[in-house]
């Protein structure tokens, strides 16, 4: 049975560029209303206006989602919006280019809170809400860095592993909760112009990689990932309980 999410409320991370952005007009022309949240409020703000003029309602929630009280207030939004249904975890930040012995400590922690934090203040201020209507959704961004170890980009590759493994367990945990991870394929977004251009020890393994990767034109556009998400989500997402989605 497929799932009809016009009238619904979902909680989407990561949502002022790339596939958050692309993935938050195309919930928004299919019904959904949506609470946005995004690092800088002004981009933000632009693709909540851009969602509210498809006729859904829209919140924007500027902050790091890593904090408890940013992801508790984006969860305070989407009840007062009605008919919260869940969250997508779709922000990330790759910081790309050095060895991990040259990478500052707090660029690796920002890379760990944008993944993994985030994904656990929402688990933890998003989930008792769904428990209490005995079903929900909780997608998180996959990717096959999770399981390899290109150098130049040793955090990213450590956390989205961790935020695999992160989803996995709360699919165990919450068997009522529709939850798995979407790993989009290579898409033409800022974290490919940051690789492309990268400086550091690693720089030009990842400028061989990521380069090539346009060169050859493989990248798929935001769009089209967010619109494969989007018809995932709108049709039988519970057969992926617990599995990736590629």
């Amino acid at each position: 049975m497929a799932d009809n999410l016009e009238g619904k409320t979902l909680i989407l991370t990561g949502a002022s560029l790339g596939i958050g952005r692309a993935l938050a007009l195309e919930l928004a022309r299919r019904g959904v209303n949506l609470v946005l949240n995004a690092r800088h409020a002004s981009p933000l703000n632009k693709v909540a206006q851009g969602c509210a003029a498809l006729g859904v309602r829209v919140r924007g929630v500027a902050g790091n989602a890593a904090r408890g009280e940013v992801a508790a207030e984006m969860v305070g939004a989407a009840l007062d919006l009605g008919e919260f249904w869940g969250f997508i975890r779709a922000a990330g930040v790759l910081n790309p280019g050095p060895f991990l012995w040259e990478l500052p400590r707090a660029h690796f922690l920002e890379v760990w809170e944008s993944h993994v934090m985030a994904g656990y203040e929402l688990i933890r201020w998003a989930v008792p809400e769904m428990l209490k209507q005995g079903r929900g959704l909780a997608v998180f961004f996959g990717s096959g860095a999770a399981v390899s170890n290109l150098p130049g980009i040793g955090a990213y590759n450590v956390a989205k592993a961790a935020e695999e493994h992160l989803a996995r367990q709360l699919a165990e945990e919450a068997p009522q909760i529709t939850c798995f991870i979407y790993r989009p394929g290579v898409v033409g977004t800022r974290m490919q112009s940051q690789a492309r251009e990268a400086r550091g020890g690693a720089a030009e393994t990842l400028h061989r990689v990521f380069r090539g990767y346009k060169e050859r034109g493989e990248l798929s556009s935001p769009e089209e990932e967010a619109r494969a998400l989007a018809q995932i989500l709108c049709g039988t997402p519970r057969r992926f309980q617990g599995k990736i989605v590629s």
